[in-house]
């Protein structure tokens, strides 16, 4: 698709002018010259000779899509016909342009051309069939390949504002090229993708399983001066117009040879690094080459555990170990990294002698090597290549095998890691969205051996690296990195019976400080001490920021017990459904796909994603949905887990009727009449001038206190729903038995505030036009706010009076929600 469409050569020139050329002067017509960018005098300036005027740009523009060398050869045909350059003073570029992108050559790269004393300049330059168009053609390929620079408005666009931003100006004479920097070489890579990557005669699938990736042909590239690579322990290095493999890869069908070429003589590639200047400044290549892991696509970083560690928790990890372990820990302890990538975990230690790390990837050893060469802290023979999931300890050099056997030499051994965090299935998967990664994880040796004991926590692969430490190096102290899922949550619960340990200190961090990590949760540091045998109950973890900054602390607790379980105590179905719960998993980061309906999806009736709500369970449904949707959604809580609450909340009437408000106010209670009887209508008919009478009343009636139960024989609850059932309180036993409340319901001044609010947008709703009697919030709101092209419901309405009324009911929802959310934390359902 064209950025400027399908228009006239005459719009095309006034829109790229336009677009691109706007603090310009881009009108000037110079005899048949398309299309000229000069400096912008100032009104008040006379105007100036011809000769005195300078000028930036003299470009041939073509409407369709066209080989952009042939424009330029009819553009310097045209010149050379009219000798333009005689009459006016010769502009710093000359290029070329059609409706998707554009081109620049320096014009003193080609400025030879005019001069030649045997060529025929009086030919029709829009006649691409002479032979003297042929000849000029040819004779400008290998000058324009070298020097020009081009742009594609769509993909490129912000690269060609700063290339005129940067080069069309008075006091630069010489050509402005991006630099490559420690910053901008992972962008740079990714347009390198775009651009280069498939002009690369290689098999990438094969290619990739034999553990040569693109980035290592980028690296090839971006470190290397006149097209020769400057580095010699790379994978892959450039050499003119081919790339050389350091390891020769029969199965990759490269006739057993380590050289790789181009598919198109390098064109697309010389084309591509025209626009940059390489190699990068010296003292960035160290800290580009150790992270090469952000060039490594994701599903490899997982598999190989290329998780980059930024450096200021590497520094606070080091800081808790000596904590732990006491001032002189680096002297009094071997420290080994199994899972190293770059080694940058190991960055400041300073006992180099009793320093080790292994990689799983032999590129990641060459880099380690590379370092030490320039100063990294390491012994090279400490540096080695292994593959702790599936290797035999028998293949580790013979000194540290020697500390591993020794009983008390292992009391002095810390393993010091960041272990990748794959799994055999993700959220997508096991929604039914995404695909299965279960070889990610059960390829591995480990895995077979851990899955006994550990049962699904072996799916995780940092739980294989603790499954072998603990196993194989017992009485170490382990030092990792991880998520905190083993110390919560419920697919642990036999890893933790089978990991004694005792953790010494702990700090958790955003997720998103690692800069390869997606997702908003904490990872924490932890250093457990495997010769102390006690299984993990609580903690209390200090809590830093993505600033570094101490902002408290954090309770972890190994969850036995959770909420999800206490509410299907309550299962019913004895009586009319008022609505479908849908549930979404047990810990805040599921919270999202926690929502009141009255019509499931086919993935959510197969997996049976979903609860009913009836009169006998809806006080019950309404304290759970307050709790899963009451608690903001953080990077700190994301992955804290519902537990079953105190009973306490049993004698809180105010709490409960509290929590019913909120549930019928909620922006997740997504009832529709039009997917059948909306039930959780609160205001009687009078009271908002509703034009017909209810299809139901039920909600009215239950907060009167006049509901009755339906005449139904009662059908026994679901087994497993009463394994650890609690006595409903007197309190609650009316709504639990399915008998009618007592009295009315009463709620706190902040839900009744929330009822007056809300009151005012009924009636208004019901004054509209063709007001539906039975609309359900959702449908009030949909009706004023409207949906956007993506068909989701819009976040504002035109409507200013609607507005306003859903400020105050917004804001005395927010005092309900202030007023709830402590009774989370004090009656257990969550910590904090």
């Amino acid at each position: 698709m064209s950025y400027f469409g399908n228009i006239q050569e005459e719009e095309l020139k006034a829109k790229v002018g336009e677009v691109f050329f706007a603090d310009f002067d881009h009108t000037q017509i110079l005899g048949k010259v398309d299309f000229t960018v000069a400096e912008k005098l100032p009104a008040t300036q006379p105007t100036l000779d011809f000769y005195d005027q300078e000028f930036f740009l003299w470009a041939e523009a073509k409407r369709a899509r066209q080989d952009l060398l042939e424009a330029f050869t009819q553009l310097i045909l045209t010149i050379g016909k009219e000798r333009t350059f005689d009459h006016h003073l010769p502009p710093k570029f000359l290029g070329a342009f059609d409706a998707d992108a554009i081109g620049f050559v320096p014009y003193s790269a080609v400025m030879e051309v005019f001069y030649q004393n045997d060529f025929n300049w009086n030919v029709t330059p829009s006649d691409h069939a002479t032979k003297e168009f042929r000849q000029l053609h040819d004779l400008l390929e290998e000058s324009f390949q070298k020097n020009s620079l081009k742009f594609n408005y769509i993909t490129e666009k912000e690269e060609l504002i700063r290339f005129i931003k940067a080069n069309f100006r008075s006091d630069r004479q010489d050509v402005s090229r991006l630099r490559v920097t420690k910053n901008n070489f992972v962008n740079i890579y990714l347009k390198w993708c775009a651009a280069v990557k498939d002009t690369i005669d290689i098999d990438w699938t094969v290619a990739k399983k034999n553990a040569i990736l693109d980035a290592d042909f980028y690296l090839a590239d971006l470190l290397s001066k006149d097209d020769f690579t400057l580095k010699d322990k790379l994978n892959v290095v450039l050499h003119a117009r081919q790339y050389e493999l350091n390891r020769h890869l029969d199965a990759m069908g490269l006739l057993n040879s380590s050289q790789v070429a181009f598919k198109d003589d390098g064109a697309r590639h010389l084309a591509f690094w025209n626009r940059y200047v390489r190699p990068p400044k010296r003292e960035y290549w160290d800290y580009i080459l150790a992270r090469r892991d952000l060039l490594i696509p994701q599903d490899v970083r997982e598999r190989k555990g290329s998780f980059f560690t930024p450096a200021k928790w590497v520094a606070k990890a080091q800081e808790y170990l000596a904590e732990a372990l006491g001032e002189n820990w680096q002297d009094e302890y071997t420290v080994w990294d199994c899972c190293a990538g770059t080694g940058n975990l190991l960055a400041g230690l300073v006992n180099k002698y009793n320093v080790w790390a292994s990689t799983l990837d032999k590129s990641d050893v060459d880099v380690m090597l590379d370092r030490i060469d320039h100063g990294a802290n390491l012994l090279p023979n400490h540096v080695f290549q292994f593959d702790f999931l599936n290797g035999d300890f028998a293949d580790l050099p013979q000194d540290l095998r020697n500390v591993i056997q020794d009983p008390e030499k292992r009391k002095k051994l810390v393993v010091f890691i960041n272990p990748p965090y794959a799994e055999a299935g993700d959220a997508k998967q096991a929604t039914g969205t995404g695909k299965n990664k279960a070889k990610v994880a059960t390829e591995h040796k480990t895995y077979i051996a851990a899955k006994p004991q550990i049962s699904a926590a072996a799916l995780e692969l940092f739980a294989q690296f603790f499954y072998r430490i603990y196993k194989e190096i017992d009485g170490c102290i382990l030092a990792s990195f991880s998520t905190l899922k083993h110390l919560q949550g419920q697919n642990f619960r036999k890893f933790r019976e089978f990991f004694l340990a005792r953790l010494l200190k702990t700090f958790v961090v955003p997720a998103s400080t690692f800069d390869n990590v997606n997702g908003k949760f904490p990872i924490g540091f932890l250093i457990w001490n495997t010769a102390i045998k006690e299984q993990f109950s609580i903690a209390t973890a200090d809590v830093f920021s993505s600033q570094d900054e101490f902002i408290g602390h954090k309770q972890i607790k190994a969850i036995n017990n959770l909420c999800i379980n206490w509410i299907k105590q309550f299962y019913d179905s004895t009586q009319i459904k008022l609505a479908f719960f849908r549930t979404n998993g047990s810990d805040v980061q599921n919270n999202i796909g926690v929502f009141l309906t009255l019509k499931l999806s086919k993935n959510d009736e197969i997996k049976h994603f979903y609860m009913q709500i009836t009169a006998k369970n809806i006080i019950p449904f309404s304290i759970y949905f307050t709790a899963r949707k009451i608690i903001e959604d953080t990077w700190l809580n994301d992955r804290d887990q519902y537990l079953w609450p105190k009973d306490d909340w049993k004698d809180d009437l105010e709490f409960q009727s509290d929590c019913l408000c909120y549930t019928i106010f909620s922006r997740s209670n997504n009832i529709k009449s039009a997917d059948g009887v909306n039930h959780w209508i609160p205001f009687r008919e009078a009271e908002v001038d509703a034009k017909e009478k209810y299809a139901s009343h039920f909600l009215l009636d239950y907060l009167a206190g006049k509901w009755r139960p339906a005449e139904e024989p009662v059908a026994p609850p679901q087994p497993d729903f009463l394994a650890t059932l609690s006595s409903p309180s007197p309190a609650l036993a009316s709504s639990a038995a399915g008998e009618a409340p007592a009295a009315p319901l009463t709620f706190s001044p902040a839900a009744q505030a929330v009822f007056d609010a809300a009151r005012e947008v009924w009636r208004y709703y019901h004054a509209q036009p063709k007001a539906n009697p039975n609309a359900s919030y959702y449908e009030i709101r949909e009706h004023f706010q409207g949906r956007n092209a993506k068909g989701t419901m819009n976040s504002d309405s035109p409507d200013a009076h609607y507005t306003a009324l859903m400020e105050s009911l917004k804001a005395a929802y927010s005092r309900l929600a202030a007023q709830i959310e402590p009774k989370i934390y004090r009656y257990g359902f969550l910590l904090r």
